[in-house]
């Protein structure tokens, strides 16, 4: 790690100083899951390393995890059983997959179950450590109140959540970045890349089609209210649009 990261890290675990951040990690690799746990338990994190996507949802449902990290191959349970598991019952635990495979349509298949971002075996631990920060770091900006009047719907982006009359929908933390976008720009056509490059800090070729994924899903939450429409400019971005 060089000095410039180190810094940012010791800048940023100043926050946590009073309760370390705890993270689910499910590997069935006993050797890169230990490697893997014992340089982020170095970092100051504080890691709960599972063999398998069954003892990891066991784990999941008796504490609290700030981030999940899971392999795809897993026994038992596989990694995307596993994310759409947890995101039946937590929407808003930021989840990031390990995956050896490189098939764009498995990866895909991640977002939907729920996953927030993925990163490819064989990968550096500092790599690794820069996508927590972001996570995390985006994790707390979400405490800045945020909230934003959406026909009958409102959102809460401190909370995740979707409220209207019908129910209330909560989030998960890319989902939400990527409505908070559409509304900080709304009636404003947004390019593809600028969605990409905010939420994901990039804006290479398999992302953007995952990103569709991302699109339809906050569609289908705002199908109560035909005011709403995230318009699709085919070829450059998309258009947040509210009916008056």
């Amino acid at each position: 790690m060089n000095q410039a990261t180190e810094v940012a890290f010791l800048s940023y675990y100043h926050l946590f100083d009073t309760m370390p951040v705890k993270i689910l990690l499910t590997e069935d690799d006993p050797n890169l899951g230990f490697v893997i746990k014992d340089n982020l338990e170095q970092r100051g994190y504080a890691v709960t390393l599972c063999t398998n996507g069954e003892d990891g949802f066991n784990q999941f449902n008796q504490s609290h995890y700030d981030l999940c990290i899971l392999d795809v191959m897993m026994p038992k349970k596989d990694g995307f059983t596993l994310a759409k598991e947890i995101r039946n019952q937590n929407q808003q635990v930021p989840i990031l997959f390990v995956t050896a495979k490189s098939m764009q349509e498995d990866k895909i298949e991640g977002f939907k179950q729920g996953g927030d971002d993925y990163i490819v075996k064989p990968f550096s631990m500092e790599e690794l450590c820069l996508r927590i920060e972001v996570f995390l770091r985006r994790s707390i900006a979400t405490t800045q109140p945020a909230n934003f009047a959406l026909g009958d719907f409102q959102f809460d982006c401190t909370n995740f959540t979707l409220q209207h009359s019908q129910g209330e929908k909560t989030l998960t933390q890319k989902e939400a970045e990527v409505l908070k976008l559409l509304c900080q720009n709304k009636d404003r056509v947004l390019k593809r890349e600028e969605i990409l490059n905010a939420v994901w800090g990039n804006d290479d070729y398999f992302l953007g089609r995952s990103m569709d994924v991302f699109i339809s899903k906050l569609r289908k939450y705002l199908k109560d209210d035909p005011r709403v429409q995230i318009v699709n400019y085919h070829g450059v971005g998309f258009r947040l649009e509210v009916a008056s």
